[in-house]
């Protein structure tokens, strides 16, 4: 297949459900009658935010669900969607805020739908979830404390997860995942997808050094399930009693277990140290925070924290290089696919600036200011 015919197929795989078909999956695949429906933005798959009726027998129960439509590509691994809806049940009982799974009829956690596209049928999974309160992080003010914690929220996931038990649990060694961050090499096959300028000479310097000084350690760092994507859209969070000097909120939602995938504690927080990065007034002054809650939980080894400057830089890397591969498969989609692009170039092109031993210096010292009994 060309690589014109490779980017059709790709754009092909994303639901185009209208409203009226979705309202349909949710009344023949839950048994609900859907009294209002909205579109929300996605990524590569498609979400409805959807208000639903119910008989006076069930009165009581949740109203607002997201009805979630797992692209083609996706759908051809529901086994991997069944552990990921699993994950996600399994925290939810352990007291994370993440969304409960309304069963179908015939009481699964997933259901495969398929729909006349004009030349072909194309068959989705499709999840009704329970729809969380709360705003996401990217539009609050970001300080000390919502940082530290959620660090401390992300090392508290992958310890839990520990414990998380599945036949196939097997589905998450995911060894090709492009957002798995062990894969940033994988990006050099996407690079068309930027012009021929200092932000691509950039990208290919990460790619280096991560195969270097990364991937040749990999069995240096302690393996866990990942949830991959603690980004500023994915932690919802509400206002809580102010705290002095800064505005205070909690989290209560998590979204997105999409991107689960099994690979490093070291991971989880160098994936939540980039995304907390994009919307902050001083982002070279987040990671000290976000790994000191982290390390509440987990402290990481000389080797893991030895690696965290790469990792972020690598992240940045993904989340910038996939975008505008993205943008060139979905261009109707750009101003959610380039989100981090907005402040994401200028932020790596600044890590560059400083140089690893600075950045590692501001945030080793931060993190290390917490156990001096700094406030938070």
């Amino acid at each position: 297949m060309s690589s014109g015919d490779d980017r059709r197929s790709q754009a092909l795989a994303k639901p185009a459900f209208s409203e009226a078909q979705a309202c349909a999956v949710v009344e023949s695949e839950f048994g609900f009658q859907v009294s209002e429906i909205q579109p929300l933005p996605s990524y590569d798959d498609q979400n409805f935010r959807v208000r639903v009726s119910r008989p006076g027998d069930a009165a009581g129960g949740p109203t607002e669900y997201v009805l979630k439509i797992s692209n083609t590509e996706s759908s051809k691994n529901p086994d991997l969607i069944e552990v990921q809806s699993r994950v996600a049940m399994f925290l939810h009982e352990a007291g994370f805020p993440t969304a409960s799974v309304c069963p179908t009829r015939d009481g699964g956690v997933t259901s495969l739908v398929s729909v006349d596209s004009g030349s072909q049928t194309k068959s989705h999974v499709v999840r009704l979830l329970t729809y969380l309160p709360g705003r996401p992080v990217a539009e609050v003010p970001v300080g000390p404390r919502l940082l530290y914690e959620i660090g401390r929220l992300a090392a508290t996931l992958d310890k839990t997860l520990e414990e998380f038990h599945h036949p196939k649990l097997r589905c998450l060694r995911r060894e090709t995942f492009i957002w798995n961050l062990r894969n940033v090499p994988l990006l050099e096959k996407y690079l068309s997808a930027l012009g021929q300028d200092r932000n691509r000479e950039m990208v290919e310097e990460v790619i280096r050094l991560f195969k270097e000084e990364v991937t040749a350690k990999l069995s240096h760092f302690r393996e866990c399930v990942n949830h991959g994507d603690l980004n500023d859209h994915n932690i919802l969070v509400e206002s809580s009693e102010p705290a002095s000097g800064d505005a205070a909120f909690r989290v209560s939602g998590i979204l997105d277990f999409e991107d689960m995938s099994c690979g490093y504690y070291v991971f989880e927080v160098a994936i939540a140290i980039m995304y907390m990065m994009i919307e902050s007034r001083d982002p070279m002054g987040v990671g000290g925070h976000v790994l000191a809650g982290f390390e509440s939980v987990i402290p990481l080894t000389p080797a893991e924290r030895g690696a965290l400057f790469l990792l972020v830089c690598g992240r940045f890397c993904q989340s910038l290089v996939m975008a505008a591969h993205s943008c060139r498969l979905h261009p109707e989609n750009a101003e959610y696919l380039m989100i981090t692009a907005k402040t994401g170039w200028k932020h790596l092109q600044q890590m560059f600036a400083m140089g690893r031993r600075a950045v590692e210096e501001l945030w080793f010292d931060m993190a290390r200011s917490y156990g001096s009994g700094v406030s938070v």
